[in-house]
């Protein structure tokens, strides 16, 4: 059933020869693995989607070349640098038990264990080390806490909207 939630796998980020050829940054594990999801719903404009099929590629050095329906040729390529690369929540496998995507944390209210309001997760990033909560709270106040699960990350309650973290809100 598609609730109309979309998960970011990857964006655009230049053309690849003369034959409409694109250069992608993929977010998957592993990279290759964003070619397995389709439709692919490609954001040029924020806000707005075209839903595509049957995009091909390939690993290539650090980053992916891929082939778009109906691009054939260099200019036309270029027309869709900077495009994020989405899919349908529901075309991605079912999660272990305590596994989430990123998208099913981002909105949710973040409280540390006495019970302090720590913001809303706006979107999360990965250091290189482990993911990155990124929180807001009332008062325009960013908080960047580890998402490391036990360390920091107590517990995730997809229901009651909350992720209950080790945090001080000074931090």
């Amino acid at each position: 059933m598609n609730d109309g939630r979309r998960v970011l796998l990857g964006r655009i980020v230049g053309v690849h020869g003369v034959r409409g050829a694109v250069k992608l940054e993929s977010y998957t594990e592993p990279r290759v693995a964003i070619f397995d999801y389709e439709p692919w719903l490609l954001e040029r404009e924020p806000g707005r989607f075209e839903a595509i099929a049957g995009a091909q590629g390939r690993a290539q050095g650090k980053g992916m070349v891929a082939t778009l329906p109906g691009i054939t040729d260099r200019d036309m390529a270029a027309a869709f640098t900077g495009t994020r690369i989405w899919v349908p929540r529901d075309v991605l496998p079912e999660l272990e038990p305590g596994e989430y995507y990123q998208t099913d944390l981002e909105g949710l209210r973040v409280v540390n264990q006495v019970g302090e309001d720590l913001g809303r997760v706006t979107h999360m990033f990965d250091n290189g080390a482990h993911d990155v909560l990124v929180t807001r709270d009332e008062a325009g106040r960013e908080r960047l806490i580890p998402y490391v699960v036990e360390a920091y990350v107590k517990s995730v309650d997809l229901d009651a909207g909350c992720i209950t973290v080790d945090w001080h809100p000074d931090d």
